[in-house]
């Protein structure tokens, strides 16, 4: 996907450059829209972007829809200059991320910014400044980002990878973003990366060696999960999530509301055997989730299911054949943590679901991320399959007040 240029983007007009700007709160649906339009105008004119659904974007900033909001304060920003928007942000503070012990990164004090875009960084510095003041008088000391808006969501400024197409739920922004941003007084915080995978080859074969001991120890069951029973299937897949990650670096758990939000949305995205839950003596105790790169489909019909998109995405939806791999979450237990059977159900899950997507679907390309930098064992995983970083992003911090 190429950089557009369209006349009548807000963004692109020589006489929005000059001026006094203006920061405006959002207040209403109306202003939501905009907000949303805003982003979407900003992201075309990116090379490798790729155009979401408006509509799913509209939903996750309605209070009425994202159960996020159900545990959040969240305040909508766009910058005007000579009456055309410029850019925009959001800050918000997250009731469950204020309970976070602040050794796990946020804890109390810590608000949020998100959804940065900025047409040049006088712009930035206004919209951040705007955030900045919103979050103090709240009582925030500190503020993180940019999160958009839950750290489930996108987390993140991409700076590294803007040579290729972003994966589904994964932002992609312009490099010189991050220098606006220091400019502005913020430091990293943490870096996250994702990691490109060849999956149309076995795996070395020291994995090989691993996964065909664990297929010999009649302890281990590894498993497709069961869309029959999706709702316990989602319950037990979130509950090894919220303990095998409660001491990760920015967790926050999910919200009983969020549970089921999140397992309505996926749901057309779970193909059966591209899942895997990993049982020991019967008992579910790792997960791995791998999803298709909907974002190829969806750069086809350019964000549009109106008026035939959406019979490609129902063809595309029942058999998604060549399409990229994301795994975007895993998670063992934490009794097994540093154990040799915690990588032992990792390797084995992952190399079912190599196996599947490539034989079963012609996948060829796999991405796991988001990964902490720190996260030594998932770290270990990745360089033992052979895979290579291909996307940075970008967490940045700075004291308020």
């Amino acid at each position: 996907m190429t950089k557009r240029n369209d006349e009548d983007d807000p963004v692109t007009d020589a006489a929005s450059h000059t001026g006094e700007i203006v920061i405006e709160p959002v207040t209403d649906k109306r202003g939501r829209a905009a907000f949303v339009d805003l982003g979407r105008a900003f992201s075309a004119r990116l090379e490798h972007y790729v155009p979401q659904l408006r509509s799913e974007q509209l939903e996750l900033v309605d209070p009425g829809k994202n159960p996020f909001f159900g545990h959040a304060r969240v305040q909508l920003f766009i910058a005007r200059r000579a009456g055309r928007a410029v850019g925009r942000i959001s800050a918000h503070i997250d009731e469950l991320a204020l309970a976070v012990p602040a050794a796990q990164g946020f804890g109390p004090g810590t608000g949020f910014f998100g959804y940065f875009d900025a047409e040049d960084e006088a712009t930035a510095r206004a919209l951040l400044t705007a955030a900045e003041g919103w979050l103090a008088q709240q009582g925030m000391t500190r503020a993180l980002g940019p999160i958009s808006l839950s750290i489930w969501e996108e987390p993140g400024l991409l700076v590294r990878g803007q040579d290729h197409a972003p994966m589904l739920m994964m932002g992609h922004h312009p490099a010189h973003y991050a220098a606006w941003i220091e400019a502005a007084g913020y430091a990293r915080a943490k870096t996250l990366y994702t990691y490109d995978l060849d999956i149309s080859k076995p795996f070395p074969p020291l994995v090989q060696r691993i996964v065909q001991s664990g297929h010999k120890n009649a302890r281990i069951t590894v498993r497709p999960v069961r869309k029959a029973d999706w709702d316990a299937e989602v319950a037990t897949i979130l509950g090894i999530l919220n303990d095998a990650w409660s001491e990760n670096w920015g967790f926050v758990p999910f919200s009983p509301a969020e549970v089921a939000y999140a397992g309505k949305k996926l749901r057309p995205l779970i193909f059966e055997d591209l899942n895997m839950i990993a049982e020991v003596d019967g008992r579910p105790v790792a997960f791995m989730l791998t999803w298709p790169d909907i974002n190829a489909a969806l750069a086809r019909i350019r964000g549009k299911l109106f008026p035939f998109g959406w019979l490609h995405m129902l063809r595309w939806l029942r058999h998604p054949k060549g399409a990229g791999m994301r795994v975007p979450l895993m998670g063992v237990l934490k009794e097994l943590h540093n154990s040799r059977l915690a990588s032992q159900l990792a390797f084995m899950m992952i190399e079912q679901i190599r196996h599947n997507a490539n034989t079963r679907y012609g996948s060829t390309r796999g991405e796991i991320g988001w990964i902490l930098e720190d996260n030594q064992g998932m770290v270990a995983i990745a360089d033992t399959i052979q895979s290579k970083i291909n996307r940075e992003y970008a967490i940045y911090e700075k004291t308020l007040g």
